[in-house]
């Protein structure tokens, strides 16, 4: 089973976009949360189905939010690099 980490910034990022989406609607950054956990999921399940995007990172996708779930795999750990709105510039987090 992989561990799954998050660069400090990506973390931060996850979490700010779910306050963002709180202050919309009432639980609908919980609903954010889970979805983020759902692509997750499926990226632990096969971590090499998921395109390559940019050398050894990868690009999972949230259903029913606009966000990719950029990642690398390293030996048995997946290190989510970026929690990244598809509207926003798509080479901001190449320097983590």
């Amino acid at each position: 089973m992989s561990a799954i980490l998050f660069h400090p910034e990506a973390d931060f990022e996850m979490m700010e976009a779910a306050v963002v989406y709180e202050t919309m609607q009432h639980d609908l950054g919980k609903r954010f949360l889970s979805e983020v956990q759902n692509a997750l999921n499926h990226i632990l399940i096969n971590p090499l189905l998921c395109p390559v995007i940019y050398r050894d990172v990868r690009r999972g996708l949230t259903r029913t939010f606009p966000f990719n779930v950029l990642y690398r795999r390293t030996g048995d750990q997946i290190i989510v690099m970026a929690v990244m709105h598809q509207k926003r510039h798509p080479d901001y987090w190449k320097s983590r």
